[in-house]
Parts: structure tokens; C-alpha cells; sequence
């Protein structure tokens, strides 16, 4: 069982690895997030967004994604509900005025640690594109002598999330000393949320206006 070769896991592993570095609302939820509020709030938001990915991920392993690529009712319900979601924060963020970079509290918090890891939750579970490329993506490396699909789903779904702890964290940090600058600059951290704003409007829209 899980019997691959070496070329078959230098293939995924490169994939996996361009995937999580590629831009998309996932990124910058995260980046945004530790930009506005620091380290801690930039971790919460990647343990959601990794919450949101293992949901999709089951899905795949269970074959319920494949309802969600055939259905196009089910499809679009999903878009429109998570592209609204986007729009919406980006709505917030567009109304914001910096200051919430200048309360430290605010990133101490249990609470708001907790508000943010469920809004990255609902970043990523409100993709359905995502469920329809986990669906496309992960049977391309299942292999006949390897063991049970759904198992191979699983587990290489589960391994994009693990490249994902390489190279997320490291953006995490360095993006956690941009907060420092933006504490002493209230003008350029308000640009900064009318930036992030108009960027998760855009990818609101961008999904809303997606097919599969």
C-alpha cells in the first residue's frame, strides 16, 4: 500500500509546492491578515485556511466532490455563497481605518484569534473551485498497485497541506515585520486596507463570475 516511486513523489511534491505558493483568496487572507494584525493573527487565519483545505480534501477521499463538479445548482450555491463571503470582507476592509493595527490587544486576544481562524475556515470551505481542483488534481497521482483511491486521495490531499507548513509560515513571519512599520505609518496602512479590500472584492467577483 502507498508503494510509489521516487519520480512519482518529485512530481507531486513540485506541484504541491507551486500550488501553495501560488496567488489566490487563500494567500492573501493570510498575508492580509498578518499584515493588519500581526504574527499571531497571520498563524490563526493559516490554521484555518488548512481547516477549510482538510474539508475539501475529505470530500475528494469520500467522492462527495465529484457531486459538487456534476451539479451545477450545487456548484453555483456554493460560488455565490463564498463569493459574497470575499466581497464582504473585502467591504471591511475597504471601511477600515488602520487603527486596528495600533491595538495590540487586538491580536492577543482568544477571541479574536478565533474570529479570524473561522473567517479562513470560511475563505477556504467556501471555494468551490477548490473541491473541483482536488477532485481533478489528486486522482492524477492515485495508482492502481498503491492501495485503495479514496486512501490515496487522502493522502496526498493531506501532504499539500503538509508543503503548505514549509512554506506558509516562513510568509508569516516575514510579513509580521511589514506590522511593525504599519503600526508607526497609519496613512500607508490604510492604503493597505483599501488595497486588500479592492483585492478580495475582485476575487469575490472573479468567483462569482467563475464556471467550472
Amino acid at each position: 500500500m502507498f508503494d510509489y516511486s521516487l519520480a512519482h513523489w518529485i512530481t507531486f511534491l513540485t506541484a504541491a509546492f507551486l500550488l501553495n505558493i501560488s496567488p489566490g483568496p487563500d494567500m492573501a487572507f493570510i498575508l492580509g491578515q498578518t499584515a493588519k494584525r500581526g504574527v499571531k493573527a497571520g498563524f490563526s487565519a493559516m490554521f484555518g485556511i488548512w481547516t477549510g483545505a482538510f474539508v475539501h480534501v475529505l470530500l475528494a477521499a469520500l467522492g462527495l466532490s465529484a457531486i459538487l463538479a456534476a451539479s451545477a445548482v450545487a456548484f453555483s450555491t456554493v460560488k455565490y455563497i463564498g463569493a459574497a463571503y470575499l466581497v464582504w470582507l473585502g467591504i471591511q476592509a475597504l471601511r477600515s481605518t488602520g487603527h486596528t493595527r495600533l491595538s495590540p490587544e487586538n491580536t492577543s486576544t482568544s477571541n479574536e484569534a478565533a474570529k479570524i481562524y473561522r473567517q479562513g475556515v470560511m475563505v477556504a470551505t467556501l471555494n468551490p473551485k477548490v473541491a473541483v481542483f482536488f477532485l481533478a488534481f489528486l486522482p492524477q497521482f492515485a495508482e492502481a498497485r498503491a492501495g485503495p483511491v479514496g486512501a490515496q486521495l487522502f493522502l496526498h490531499g493531506m501532504l499539500i497541506i503538509v508543503v503548505a507548513a514549509f512554506v506558509e509560515p516562513p510568509l508569516i513571519l516575514l510579513g509580521g515585520k511589514l506590522t511593525n512599520y504599519l503600526n508607526e505609518n497609519l496613512h500607508v496602512s490604510r492604503w493597505l486596507d483599501r488595497g486588500l479590500g479592492a483585492l478580495f472584492v475582485g476575487l469575490g467577483l472573479k468567483l462569482a463570475a467563475s464556471e467550472r
